[in-house]
């Protein structure tokens, strides 16, 4: 709509100052044609914006011009609320800033609007890390983070899983990114991603340096994990799976999409893993429902395994047992 979109302009304009014709319409997906006749209606309403012509030009407001307009709908402030994530911002240092935040919008919401947000709050409660884990100790975090922040060199100690283990490091910490709990600084040079917990020792200095530009922490995290998941899932295995049997994950969609079924029910299919020895584990869990053809030492070592159970458990009693 377009009084939806007049108040997306102010708003745009109040948080990032100038802005193009060009760059307003890729922002809100409308044509420049478009952007033009919308600044007009502004200026017809009175709102203190200018243009400059020019390549550096673009639309502004009037230095010192705050508008109280927040825009905001029913469901844009119950978004706001849910997407709270007090222990993450805890483990930054920012536990006050983010509930005094919290505190501050809620005031200036219009009535009908701080009582859904109240609702979201008393009825949803984000816990990102998984329940089998214990949390990650992570003390340098807020120094990590500060760094971020200030654009400051970080030199560190840290732990990684090949040999040498202990190795020293000097980052440009571009962003932290936290995913299931864990938290992860992209630093350059190259970037590269590092776990926190995993940081022995650190140390800051005055060095500053400068992050590129084009950088996108977004982007470059989704490109990640294309890739870990690429790296992580590079052999395959030929199942066959029991009816009501399942597997998750990339050898689940596998079998969802070209899995087929045999005369007796069971369905056949080609699925990544990660190593024979993690798929052993992993297969093994599933126990009757599933067969392995195929590669030929991970169905030996199940077989061996199996062979082995079967000893363990039929000939022999439990200790202690009459």
């Amino acid at each position: 709509m377009k009084s939806s979109r007049l108040v997306s302009i102010l708003l745009l304009l109040q948080t990032r100052g100038r802005m193009t014709a060009a760059q307003l319409a890729e922002e809100l997906e409308v044509s420049v044609r478009t952007v033009y006749r919308d600044v007009e209606a502004l200026g017809a309403a009175g709102i203190p914006l200018y243009g400059d012509a020019g390549h550096a030009g673009g639309y502004r407001l009037l230095d010192g011009y705050r508008t109280r307009l927040t825009g905001l709908t029913t469901g844009e402030a119950e978004a706001l609320f849910l997407a709270g994530a007090p222990a993450a911002a805890a483990q930054l240092g920012l536990g006050s800033v983010l509930a005094a935040a919290q505190l501050k919008v809620r005031a200036a919401l219009p009535a009908e609007l701080r009582a859904h947000a109240d609702r979201i709050s008393g009825r949803f409660h984000l816990d990102a890390p998984g329940w089998y884990t214990d949390a990650d100790d992570t003390p340098y975090l807020p120094a990590v983070a500060d760094a971020v922040w200030s654009g400051r060199v970080l030199h560190v100690r840290y732990r990684r899983w090949r040999e040498p283990t202990d190795v020293e490091r000097r980052l440009e910490p571009y962003g932290l990114v936290l995913k299931a709990g864990r938290w992860y600084v992209v630093a350059g040079p190259g970037p590269r991603t590092f776990r926190v917990d995993q940081i022995l020792e650190l140390a800051t200095g005055d060095e500053e340096f400068s992050r590129p530009g084009d950088f996108d922490l977004a982007a470059y995290w989704a490109a990640y994990q294309r890739d870990f998941h690429d790296r992580l899932h590079r052999d395959e295995a030929v199942v066959r799976l029991a009816p009501g049997t399942t597997l998750t994950g990339p050898a689940g969609e596998a079998v969802r999409r070209h899995g087929r079924t045999d005369e007796d029910g069971w369905i056949r299919a080609t699925v990544p893993i990660e190593s024979v020895e993690h798929a052993h584990a992993e297969f093994l869990r599933l126990g009757t429902g599933i067969e392995v053809l195929a590669p030929d030492d991970l169905r030996s070592r199940i077989a061996r395994t199996v062979a082995e159970l079967a000893e363990r458990y039929g000939n022999s009693r439990a200790p202690g047992g009459d």
